[in-house]
């Protein structure tokens, strides 16, 4: 039984490695070549880039997987099609080069900077909100991916930020997870040294931090690092977003009570059916990883609401990803949120994704009905457990179950 339990998890892991590779199947290299655009109704998305990748030799490829000395800082700026072309959450890539500016995804410049160029960007692009975003890409990512979704969901979102890239030494393969998981602990000293340069910057307001898979344990440490360092995370680091977390559950709490109390706040997309961390799971000694968690059981439950830690579970949420691993950047209803909401720190209740009405209207009623049960089963694509709303609406079902009983005692005069 055993061996054949081992053949299993052998298949599973090939099927999703084949899934993968097919998914990066058909790109052209050195899409980072500058072309220029001349077709109406593009947009254009200037991103800062900071690398801990070696430099290639490759023209439009300009860093490689393997691991560079210190860190390099880039300017780049990328075309997005007319949205009449492109559907909400997808990076179109060329299928051959020069790319297609009305239909396809195209870098239209690569200005290398020193750091002490850095301030002047952000300050230039820096908007009415004066923060800044930044992002951490995960496992099996090259630089030109990393690139192209966060100009994506810069753009998706339409959040008032400075686009801020950080891209660690990725080789952009599935079968160098070891290698990519040893180059995030390579990386921690040069984002963390970013990101206290961010919260120094005079002209910055405020800095959350979005992070994919492997990228929110890199995140994590940087923080982590940060708190014992200096005894705290930066003010200005208020909020911190971790898109499907390749972690193991049990370092995190860890790392989460190393950040000490005053720490940012926390807000984790979550999917039961995310393939990717499947596969993790069972590299990484059959324990729980973060971004696979139901947050409504223990003893998840509990630990998120002392935390204070908001979760959207997205495992009914259905998108073109076939490892379920990228729903937060590929939906248009979770980038929506990203920036209308999640980005700038605000609260985000069932509410938002259509749910919270009828839960207010489904227990209402139940309270109305002598006898009735004050419970809700619904269905959503997107829930939301956030430990403040919940607490609020358990308290109003206790009220409201509180009223029910007093109207059967009138009713039956007992």
């Amino acid at each position: 039984m055993a061996r054949l339990h081992g053949l299993r998890t052998q298949a599973g892991a090939l099927l999703l490695c084949l899934i993968m590779l097919s998914a990066c199947a058909g790109r052209p290299e050195g899409v980072l070549l500058p072309q220029q655009v001349t077709s109406t109704g593009t947009s254009k998305v200037d991103v800062l880039v900071a690398t801990t990748r070696r430099p290639s030799e490759e023209p439009g490829v300009l860093f490689s997987g393997e691991r560079g000395a210190g860190a390099h800082v880039t300017e780049i700026t990328v075309s997005i099609p007319p949205e009449s072309q492109r559907k909400v959450g997808q990076v179109q890539w060329p299928t051959k080069l020069p790319a297609n500016p009305a239909k396809d995804f195209v870098t239209t410049s690569v200005t290398p900077l020193t750091p002490q160029l850095a301030p002047v960007w952000l300050k230039k692009n820096l908007g009415k909100s004066r923060r800044v975003l930044v992002f951490v890409h995960g496992f099996n990512n090259r630089y030109e991916d990393a690139v192209y979704r966060f100009a994506q969901i810069v753009h998706d979102s339409k959040a008032d930020v400075a686009p801020v890239l950080f891209t660690w030494p990725s080789r952009g393969s599935i079968f160098a997870y070891n290698y990519d998981r040893e180059s995030t602990n390579y990386s921690r000293d040069s984002l963390e040294d970013m990101l206290r340069r961010l919260a120094r910057d005079p002209n910055v307001g405020e800095v959350t931090i979005m992070a994919h898979s492997m990228g929110s344990w890199l995140t994590v440490e940087a923080l982590r690092q940060m708190a014992i360092r200096d005894g705290r995370v930066a003010p200005k680091i208020q909020n911190v977003i971790l898109a499907s977390p390749d972690l193991d559950v049990d370092v995190f709490a860890g790392q989460f009570t190393s950040l000490g109390p005053k720490r940012p706040h926390f807000t984790l997309f979550v999917s039961r059916d995310d393939r990717a961390l499947s596969l993790s799971r069972r590299i990484s000694g059959n324990v729980d990883r973060l971004g696979q968690v139901d947050p409504t059981v223990e003893p998840y439950r509990t630990e998120f609401e002392k935390a204070g830690i908001v979760v959207l579970d997205l495992t009914a949420l259905k998108t073109g990803d076939r490892l379920n691993h990228g729903k937060f950047a590929e939906s248009p209803e979770m980038v929506k949120l990203l920036g209308n909401r999640l980005i700038a720190g605000q609260a985000v209740t069932d509410s938002e994704v259509g749910l919270g009405d009828r839960l207010g209207a489904v227990a209402l009623g139940a309270a109305q009905t002598v006898g009735g049960a004050a419970s809700v089963a619904v269905s959503t694509p997107i829930s939301v457990f956030d430990p403040v709303t919940r607490r609020s609406y358990n308290e109003q079902v206790k009220r409201l179950g509180t009223a029910v009983g007093n109207t059967v005692t009138t009713a039956t005069g007992q």
